[in-house]
Formats: C-alpha cells, structure tokens, sequence
C-alpha cells in the first residue's frame, strides 16, 4: 500500500497525460477553461494540452498527498516535501510557458538533490542518512552502512542523467515516450536496484543472526 501511495502522483500524472492525448481536442477544452489563467498568452495549441493536464494533475496530486499524511497527522518525509517543491517550481514554469523542458528536468533534479544531501550528509558532517532512516529496521556494520549510502548516491546519480539522455537526446522530439519512460522505465530500475540491495543486505543479516 505505502508503495502505491508514494506512487500516487505519478500514476495520476502519467494517467492523465494518456487519457489526454487520446482525446486531445477534450484535454485541450480542460485547459482552456480551467487552466489559461495561469499560461502565458493565456492559450496554447492543442497539442500541448496532454503535458499541460498532466503537469497540473501531478502538482494537485502532490499536494493532496501531502495533505492527507498532515491530516492524519503523520510524518511527511523530507523527499516528499521536495517533490512538491520542485514540482511545483518546475512544474508550475511548464505550464506557463507551455515548454516540457522545466517537467522533464524534474526527476533529474530530485534525484540529484536527494543523492546530493545524502553526499554532503556522509562526507561534510559524517552522518549517515539512510542509516539514521533505516537502523530502527535494521542493524548493519559500519562499513555496510558506507557502501550502501555511496551505492544510492552513485545510482541516483546515474538515474538523473539517464532522465536527461532519455528526455533530451533519445527521445527529444518524443514526450510520450519520456513519460512512459518515467513512469515504468524509472520505476522498473528502482525496483530492480532495491532487490538488490536487498539480496546484498540479506547476506549480511544472515551473518548476524
């Protein structure tokens, strides 16, 4: 259930940009009506209403989102308040200046930023972010814990650029395909890359028992 909640934005992002260019002249009257007020000119051609919908679809979903854990009175994770921040700026430039290059920087940023607060976390103050996350869960060897903060920050890293050669060079002139890209390509290598880490960390834990 946790993963289909943190999955939420994206699921109703990637949703509405295909319900959107199945029906573009529909997503191009939902933008026109209830969107011009916050896009530069005040119109935009039909064929940038799909990315338009989904962009405010995914910052609406954020907020939501994290309005429902404050409502309940739960903890809203660091990660989460900097998705709806850097949604929100880059989203929000997406949709006024009706340009996908703001949206398709999104994920880059947020995978850069995390793996850098994770770097400077390990080598400026000596703290082990996700071992001050995790170590409730689990219990690891000091040098695990090392090779497991430097394995995130390489692989996020690697994910941001990957972001960048997908939206940017592979598929310039192909949205769609950057959004289905980001929404089970991206997720597939996370997926992959956390089993593995979890068989790594099995080995470990077996040791300890």
């Amino acid at each position: 259930m946790k993963f289909l909640f943190d999955m939420f934005p994206l699921i109703l992002f990637f949703g509405a940009y295909k319900w959107g260019s199945g029906h573009e002249e529909a997503a191009h009257s939902v933008v026109a009506q209830y969107l011009s007020g916050l896009i530069s000119g005040g119109v935009v051609a039909a064929s940038q209403s799909p990315l338009i919908l989904a962009t405010a679809v995914g910052i609406a979903a954020t907020v939501i989102q994290i309005g429902y854990l404050l409502a309940r009175g739960k903890k809203v994770d660091g990660m989460l308040w900097l998705s709806l921040v850097v949604i929100g700026v880059f989203g929000g430039a997406t949709i006024y200046f009706h340009d996908d290059t703001f949206i398709k920087w999104k994920p880059t940023l947020i995978y850069w930023l995390f793996g850098l607060a994770l770097l400077i976390g390990q080598v400026v103050f000596k703290k082990n972010l996700l071992r001050k996350g995790m170590e409730a869960q689990i219990k690891l060897p000091e040098e695990v814990w090392l090779k497991l903060v430097f394995a995130w920050i390489g692989f996020l890293a690697a994910m941001g650029a990957l972001n960048l050669l997908i939206a940017f060079v592979i598929y310039k002139n192909d949205t769609g395909a950057w959004v289905s890209f980001k929404a089970f390509g991206a997720t597939g290598l996370f997926l992959v890359f956390v089993i593995g880490q979890t068989l790594f960390l099995s080995k470990y834990i077996k040791e300890d028992a």
